[in-house]
């Protein structure tokens, strides 16, 4: 065999390889979770389990049947409030970057310790109410550790977008509360947050409509919808103490209709909670902090409002002495 020949041969071999390990790559989808024990702690990041064993129905011990929470220390001094950040993702993937990291980032410049909450997803075989036992034990965890993450049980702000803001919705609405006797710490606290934070809700993920987006469509359960419905609706469980709420959303957004923010809310003002919502004419469904948009940049300011005239801006003032 000629030297070219070997040449060309090696040549061909080596574009094979790149070609079929490119297929590979782009055949592989990105693992929607965080691993915990990743030292990441000299940035002021930290990932822990929420479960110290196998969590409740899980199917294995791969990384999307773990739960996890990832921790942000906050930037300069903290104000002694906790945020849970729950990203969207029509309970299919995670959008972790701006609806999680960005949002995060954005509350710890405020003194906040954030909490990224990597649910379990039903595209993994997760359905309801899985998803909500993660959300639970996450503020548990957050409530229950409160001094070892100088913040006050009692001002756990949580956040969620699209699907994250459903899950949010049911995770104020049908908490549990702490049980006393528990040999677990974290099942003696409430997992109740104190204020809630919604962005674009999907409120009517459970709906046999599939004229918008349908979580029954989505994961072939439409056979059992009207229970579904029935048992994880946020808005039919509102009542007197759900924590007070901030809404936003867009007037034209094509895959959560806007209506379905307005439900919770009306919800809300019938129960007699606390509440405010804001509506933009114009935006897509899941702008995050609002993108290049002039007029949707501004919600983070009428957040930073809100939270402002609840107090937990700044750290919670001592009591007065006698």
């Amino acid at each position: 065999m000629q030297k070219g020949e070997i040449d060309l041969k090696r040549i061909f071999a080596a574009i094979a390889i790149g070609l079929l390990t490119c297929c590979s790559l782009h055949a592989e989808e990105p693992v929607p979770c965080a691993a915990s024990g990743v030292n990441n702690a000299y940035l002021g990041i930290q990932t822990i389990r929420l479960w110290p064993g196998d969590a409740p129905q899980a199917h294995g011990k791969a990384c999307q049947d773990t739960p996890t929470l990832t921790i942000f220390e906050p930037r300069g001094q903290g104000n002694g409030t906790a945020v849970v950040v729950l990203p969207g993702g029509a309970y299919r993937n995670l959008a972790g970057t701006h609806e999680g990291r960005e949002i995060a980032d954005w509350f710890t410049e405020r003194g906040f310790r954030a909490f990224i909450l990597s649910y379990r997803l039903s595209s993994n075989g997760y359905l309801l109410p899985v998803p909500l036992l993660d959300a639970r034990r996450a503020i548990q965890t957050v409530r229950a550790r409160a001094l070892d993450y100088h913040i006050d049980p009692d001002r756990i702000v949580m956040i969620g977008f699209s699907a994250g803001g459903h899950l949010a919705a049911l995770a104020a609405t049908e908490p549990v509360p702490g049980n006393p006797e528990a040999d677990d710490p974290l099942d003696r606290v409430s997992s109740r947050p104190d204020y809630l934070v919604l962005g674009y809700p999907w409120i009517g993920a459970l709906s046999s409509d599939t004229s918008h987006l349908s979580y029954c469509k989505l994961f072939n359960v439409m056979d059992r919808c009207e229970t579904l419905r029935a048992a994880y609706s946020p808005d039919l469980f509102v009542t007197k103490d759900t924590p007070p709420t901030f809404l936003f959303h867009t007037f034209n957004d094509q895959t959560v209709p806007v209506e379905q923010g307005l439900r919770f809310y009306n919800a809300l003002v019938k129960a007699g909670v606390p509440s405010e919502m804001h509506i933009f004419s114009n935006g897509p469904h899941g702008v995050g902090l609002g993108g290049s948009d002039g007029s949707l940049e501004q919600w983070p300011n009428l957040l930073d409002t809100w939270l402002r005239a609840h107090g937990l801006l700044s750290p919670k003032s001592a009591p007065a002495k006698p």
